[in-house]
């Protein structure tokens, strides 16, 4: 039996990986037809009432034609699509979580989804103790400097120096695949790690409160619910010691911005480094384009050659299971079964 597959690659997880990966967990019986989204050369957005997808609903109802599987990033999963897509039966998100897809709906429709955890685990984790490391040590802003031909005496000024990881005390609030390993990249540097993650029992757990107390290094890594939105807010900023480092690599709506801002312009953070935003793009005349002392990225911490195999490898492997009637391994709606 020949299975009909869309792989609705984009830019970062290309069709070649996904076909590629599909080919080798399934040699035989795949009919691939493939689809190329524009993200990251478009950013993504709400389509629908989906959440962090391309806005490629007409391109995609038309390439599912006939499809069963779908393996995508950034592909909408909309009740628009679904009531189009008769034939489908597995949507696979590339992804940490499936925000592109309308779970509910797709439970209504018959359509399996599934996710790919862990698959940029490495990636964010390094990408975090690079921000880390990036705001301590004024790396942006020296080098600014240095390539505009400005050589800067006085940031070896005593209060201008950050602190060492070496002895200080890093505060994880979430300890899964990434929280775990930037827990062991940062005792590698010599800190000691406390964890705030009620998901998880660990000799270093503490309460939230303690943790922002003892903490010179706080690193977010929880997911967003809604009990997790704005968790880290004006009150929890200013519970951290004076001259403190907070990265957020996880998700924007963990952290009030405008508090961040208001504790690095009042001197009581050292400073601050973020991948994540509540807007992205970052609006113009964001106070976050002109606060000092704030290193950010574009939303890249997952981004390695790694995650985009490791997303391409964890989905065929579904849509093999798939194929052979197993159980799949991730799926995003157990409520299917």
């Amino acid at each position: 039996m020949t299975v009909r597959v869309l792989a609705a690659g984009d830019h970062f997880v290309l069709n070649r990986l996904l076909v590629d990966a599909l080919r080798g967990e399934i040699p035989d019986g795949l009919d691939v037809t493939e689809l190329t989204l524009p993200w990251p050369v478009v950013p993504f957005g709400r389509v629908g009432e989906v959440e962090e997808a391309s806005d490629v609903e007409d391109e995609l109802i038309e390439a599912l034609r006939g499809v069963e599987v779908c393996v995508t990033q950034m592909a909408p999963l909309t009740r628009r699509v679904l009531d189009a897509a008769k034939d489908l039966r597995l949507f696979c998100v590339t992804r940490g979580g499936p925000v592109n897809a309308n779970l509910a709906a797709a439970t209504e429709a018959g359509v399996a989804v599934t996710f790919a955890p862990g698959r940029n685990a490495v990636a964010t984790a390094e990408h975090t103790l690079a921000l880390l490391l990036a705001a301590t040590r004024r790396i942006p802003q020296t080098h600014a400097d240095l390539a505009e031909g400005v050589w800067r005496g006085d940031y070896y000024v005593y209060d201008n120096v950050g602190p060492e990881l070496e002895g200080s005390t890093v505060g994880l609030v979430g300890y899964g695949a990434i929280g775990s390993r930037v827990a062991r990249m940062a005792r590698g540097f010599g800190a000691e790690v406390l964890v705030h993650d009620p998901y998880v029992e660990l000799d270093e757990q503490v309460e939230l409160a303690e943790l922002l107390e003892r903490s010179r290094f706080l690193s977010l890594h929880a997911r967003a619910t809604p009990e997790t939105a704005g968790m880290i807010g004006a009150a929890e900023l200013a519970a951290l010691p004076r001259g403190s480092v907070v990265v957020n690599s996880a998700r924007g709506a963990l952290l009030d911005y405008d508090a961040l801002c208001d504790a690095l312009e009042s001197g009581h953070l050292f400073g601050a480094a973020v991948d994540v935003f509540p807007e992205e793009p970052i609006p113009a005349g964001s106070r976050l384009l002109t606060t000092r002392n704030l290193v950010m990225t574009p939303h890249l911490a997952g981004g390695s050659k790694q995650t985009a195999a490791n997303a391409a490898r964890i989905a065929a492997a579904e849509v093999a299971r798939y194929t052979r009637g197993e159980p799949l391994l991730h799926l995003a709606n157990p409520e299917l079964l």
